[in-house]
């Protein structure tokens, strides 16, 4: 058993915890510590916040999720000023074994070691996850995460992509409207423009000129609250869309995939998931013309652990440094 800190660093917050790994698994992740990335000058500032607050001297060895491409050089948020250069960890923080992965790659690693309780069944066939073959991980949150896991019977394999980029289909008359309404505001429209914490916002403005209705644009947070109340019929009409749009993503990156699951990841779809049932999700998930048959044989689960990013992390250690 051995013992690692575990980071989920952010533009807006960075997370740590302590976790136990032992023959290449996370066998125990600890209480995560929430710091505010704005409250510290550096990753070197916030992790001696963090050994302040256990009290106690940390581990040299780090797995740390990383919002941002992950490269041998400079670490660089884009919401924050912080620059992290790995080169420089082991002179700053005496960090001897380090392992960094990008924040969804790192929800990837933990979904291959989860235990099944850390699911919860959205639709599909019950029962657990394959133990074989390609999962499809697909986040809404702030943007639109995607990543494959391969599972095979000598281990698993992560590979980060950049599946939220794809272009957005239309698939009946109103998309075509919204298709068309948003080409007006970017050169090119992606599944993350729809399929996003800021796709319902987008939504909901094509609606708003669908319906002839001036209303002005609620922020974020508003908008989401209202929709997710439903005290507006227009946000409740832009989350439906946001619903549908994100079952006919999932079933076209699992088709692309090649997967036998699907795994719903990310805060927002935590935040969603008492919604998915009553939704069109499962519905345009597997409306997929000729394969239809081979889609409703597809589980589709969603992260119900409250860390899967400092999980994660750890886990991408873990499986480098048994």
């Amino acid at each position: 058993m051995r013992s690692i800190v575990a980071a989920d660093v952010g533009g807006t917050h960075a997370r740590f915890a302590l976790a136990e790994i032992e023959a290449g698994r996370v066998a125990r992740l600890g209480e995560p510590v929430t710091l505010k990335t704005a409250d510290h000058a550096s990753f070197e500032d916030a992790w001696q916040e963090f050994g302040r607050a256990l009290g106690a001297r940390l581990p040299d060895a780090l797995g740390m999720a990383f919002a941002g491409p992950v490269g041998d050089g400079a670490l660089k948020l884009t919401n924050s000023p912080w620059v992290i250069r790995p080169a420089l960890l082991e002179e700053r923080l005496g960090i001897t074994q380090f392992k960094i992965v990008n924040d969804f790659g790192a929800v990837a690693h933990a979904v291959a070691q989860f235990e099944d309780q850390q699911f919860t069944h959205v639709c599909g066939p019950e029962g657990p996850l394959p133990k074989q073959g390609v999962t499809s991980v697909v986040g809404p949150g702030t943007g639109l995460g995607v990543a494959q896991l391969l599972k095979a019977a000598d281990g698993y394999h992560v590979i980060e992509t950049e599946g939220g980029h794809i272009d957005f289909a239309p698939l009946d008359a109103i998309e075509d409207r919204i298709l068309s309404q948003l080409r007006h505001s970017f050169r090119r429209v992606s599944v993350e423009r729809i399929a996003s914490g800021t796709g319902l916002s987008n939504l909901y403005e094509v609606i708003v000129a669908i319906e002839g209705t001036a209303v002005p644009r609620p922020d974020d947070k508003v908008l989401w609250a209202a929709a997710l109340e439903g005290s507006d019929p227009l946000a409740r009409a832009a989350i439906d869309r946001f619903f549908l749009s994100l079952g006919a993503i999932a079933g076209d990156l699992a088709l692309a995939h090649g997967a036998n699951a699907v795994v719903i990841a990310g805060g927002l779809g935590y935040r969603l998931k008492d919604r998915f049932a009553a939704s069109g999700f499962a519905e345009r998930f597997i409306a997929k013309g000729r394969f239809q048959g081979r889609m409703q044989k597809i589980p589709v689960k969603l992260i119900s652990h409250p860390q899967p990013g400092l999980f994660g992390a750890a886990a991408a250690f873990a499986t480098e440094f048994h």
